[in-house]
């Protein structure tokens, strides 16, 4: 008698006897499987499987296949290029028996695929330990907890409270321009900012501008970056027409 019979989605023709390699199963060398996906027994057909039909079979080892080399060339993009080797998973069985009915009854362990199934399914498959499970220790009863200690007094003296934080000191406002100055912004390059400048730096009328030396103008012009410019515009000159008139 012969069967036809489904797994790893190949179909196999079998008979007692046959030496097969199929897809990795859920398995270990040595038990016995069943197979349970029988598309055809002798003459009779599946719609699509054999109901209570079976094949039965022994597991001899879990094996690889050939080696397989898969490499790949993209010839119009320069040094693409890849190898990879593979080994297919497989099972190599025995077949023992063909059942035609009473498949569903015989108790034999359902042949899986590992590739169709979670490793939590696969785990639960394994037939369960025969060792008797040993009853965990009881735990010792907890002695009873100390009463907390009871909290100290209070002291009678409260302690004063913390003192709050210093404000900080606000900035000094800006003079005012002294009574009596002369419009800076005259002179020649000089506006707002700069008048401010030189009344920072003590410089308030035209008499004074016009009164500077040659070492007052180098000094104002280091305190004012002006790198010459004072000579330039010629202020001193100017602040002696200015304070004429």
């Amino acid at each position: 008698m012969f069967a036809v019979m489904k797994t790893g989605g190949k179909q196999y023709k079998v008979q007692a006897g046959d030496v097969l390699r199929i897809e990795r199963i859920a398995a270990d060398a040595g038990e016995k499987v069943q197979f349970n996906e029988i598309l055809m027994v002798g003459n009779t057909i599946g719609t699509p499987t054999v109901k209570g039909a079976g094949v039965q079979a022994d597991v001899i080892d879990q094996i690889k296949g050939e080696k397989l080399i898969h490499f790949v060339k993209r010839r119009r993009k320069h040094g693409s290029k890849r190898t990879k080797g593979h080994r297919q998973k497989l099972t190599l069985v025995r077949i023992t028996e063909i059942l035609e009915k009473g498949a569903d009854k015989s108790g034999v362990k359902e042949a899986v695929g590992t590739g169709s199934v979670s490793a939590a399914a696969l785990a639960a498959l394994k037939p369960a330990s025969n060792k008797p499970v040993k009853a965990a220790p009881a735990k010792k009863a907890k002695a009873p907890a100390k009463p907390a200690a009871k909290p100290a007094k209070a002291k009678a003296e409260s302690k004063p409270a913390a003192k709050p934080a210093a404000k900080p000191a606000k900035k000094a406002a800006a003079k005012p321009a002294a009574t009596g100055a002369d419009d800076l912004k005259k002179l020649s390059g000089v506006g707002p900012a700069l008048e401010k400048k030189l009344n920072e730096n003590g410089v308030t009328t035209f008499a004074q501008i016009a009164g500077w030396s040659k070492a007052d103008i180098a000094d104002m012009d280091g305190k004012l970056s002006f790198k010459g410019r004072i000579e330039r515009e010629g202020w001193v000159d100017q602040a002696k027409e200015l304070a004429k008139g």
